[in-house]
């Protein structure tokens, strides 16, 4: 399980940090692995409105939205975005970020994909601001919950913080830390009790991650997820990408990665293998299962036996799903 974190003040040291920091740190004490993003270091060039994201469902600008923070985005089941008010709205950096997930939107209402984590991800602001105005937060709060809603995450909490406005002054808050301590018992424990399931295939690119996502929209309350590959592919297979979209899924922004990246997420307590060489090849001590569906499989990639695997793939998660 992924906590991503979107640091979206330009200070390093300031109390938006700061307050980012905390939450991660619970995070990762209740077994989340953590990933803090300081958007003002990325190189996000903001939205051009080239409706290419709408009409493609891509966006076609090449910096790191593209080569990571999107793919980041979707693998996180809990998304933070962290920010100090700028007048009454969110930092210019954190709003590059946020305006370039139209991406999402688009994929989401106009081409009706579903994200796999959709019942599962969560997100959470946390903001701080100069002064006590009673409506100080408004404006972010309302900007925020539709980024959320277009990365298919519940808006689950805000912690917001006026009168913060010298170094240090979110630490001298009497209630912060229990705030945050509360907030992440209760978002991040739930996922955080669940049972790791690992599914690994030879390139981590097509069985692994159908397998993955069925099991996340069928038990994503009961496991917690990962896919990995022996031998990682550069990409996702494009068949089962298209295969999967025939069923309204989405895997467009998923990634191949090696098992030992896999791991990081917390050791598998059961690993689903396609094919007993890829079994062979492991050295992990849990239960182990073993699905044979190498045949045909590097013969023939076509879209044809792409939807039969697909097919055969689901019934054998749902089977899973209902047995462990």
């Amino acid at each position: 399980m992924l906590v991503l974190g979107l640091q979206g003040s330009p200070r390093l040291k300031g109390n938006t940090r700061r307050l980012l920091s905390m939450f991660l740190d619970e995070a990762e004490q209740l077994g989340a692995r953590v990933r803090m993003i300081d958007v003002d270091r990325q190189n996000i060039v903001p939205c051009k409105e080239y409706i290419t994201c709408e009409k493609k469902g891509f966006c076609p600008i090449d910096d790191d939205m593209k080569k990571e923070i999107y793919s980041l985005l979707r693998e996180a089941e809990v998304v933070v975005a962290a920010t100090p008010i700028f007048f009454f709205n969110m930092t210019a950096q954190l709003k590059a970020l946020v305006d370039r997930c139209q991406t999402f939107w688009a994929r989401k209402y106009r081409f009706r994909l579903k994200d796999p984590l959709a019942k599962q991800r969560k997100g959470v602001l946390l903001a701080v601001g100069a002064t006590k105005f009673k409506n100080l937060f408004d404006g972010l709060e309302l900007g925020v919950r539709y980024f959320f809603d277009a990365l298919d995450a519940d808006y689950a909490k805000s912690l917001t913080y006026g009168g913060i406005e010298h170094p240090g002054d979110i630490d001298k808050h009497p209630s912060v830390q229990e705030d945050v301590r509360r907030a992440v018992a209760d978002i991040v424990g739930p996922l955080a009790k669940r049972k790791k399931v690992l599914f690994v295939c030879e390139d981590g690119a097509r069985l692994s991650q159908a397998a993955g996502a069925f099991a996340q929209i069928m038990a994503g309350d009961k496991f917690d997820v990962a896919t990995a590959g022996i031998n990682p592919a550069d990409k996702l297979d494009s068949k089962m990408a298209e295969a999967m979209a025939e069923k309204k899924i989405d895997l467009k922004f998923r990634k191949p990665r090696p098992v030992e990246q896999a791991r990081e997420n917390g050791e598998p307590e059961i690993v689903v293998c396609f094919g007993r060489q890829v079994a062979e090849k492991l050295d992990l001590k849990c239960d182990f299962r073993v699905w044979d569906m190498e045949r045909d499989v590097e013969t023939d990639r076509s879209l044809e036996q792409t939807r039969f695997l697909r097919d055969e793939i689901e019934r054998r998660v749902s089977e899973f799903v209902e047995t462990v």
